[in-house]
């Protein structure tokens, strides 16, 4: 099971940290998203780590602004946002994959309830 929390309310500007606990084990096992969806759009790609937490990847809209990371020992990944915009505004969703397709979605094995996120202009 994943988990998301850290959503909420914000200004641009500013920042939130969200994070996504997985209940088993992540270490050297999968690769871990961050995805973002909105009212009649598809769900698309935010950020990914690998498994071994030597690369990242990152949708071109957020590169500079947002960082994922992840937290082996906690079973955890996170998402740094910052310099936040109206346009980030969505339901941010968490998901791991054992192995990449070539597609970080359609990579995804399984998926966390999602955490909303609300920036105000």
């Amino acid at each position: 099971q994943l988990q998301a929390s850290g959503g909420g309310l914000v200004q641009a500007g500013g920042s939130l940290r969200l994070s996504c606990a997985a209940s088993g084990r992540t270490r050297a096992t999968y690769h871990m998203g961050w995805f973002r969806q909105t009212p009649g759009k598809e769900r698309e790609f935010v950020a990914a780590v690998n498994r071994s937490g030597s690369g990242t990847y990152y949708a071109d809209s957020v590169k500079g602004r947002f960082t994922i990371s992840r937290d082996d020992a906690e079973n955890t990944a996170f998402l740094q946002m910052s310099d936040l915009k109206p346009e980030d505004t969505a339901v941010y969703y968490c998901a791991v994959a054992r192995y990449y397709t070539g597609d970080w979605k359609s990579s995804m094995d399984y998926w966390g309830k999602g955490t909303q996120v609300t920036v105000s202009s």
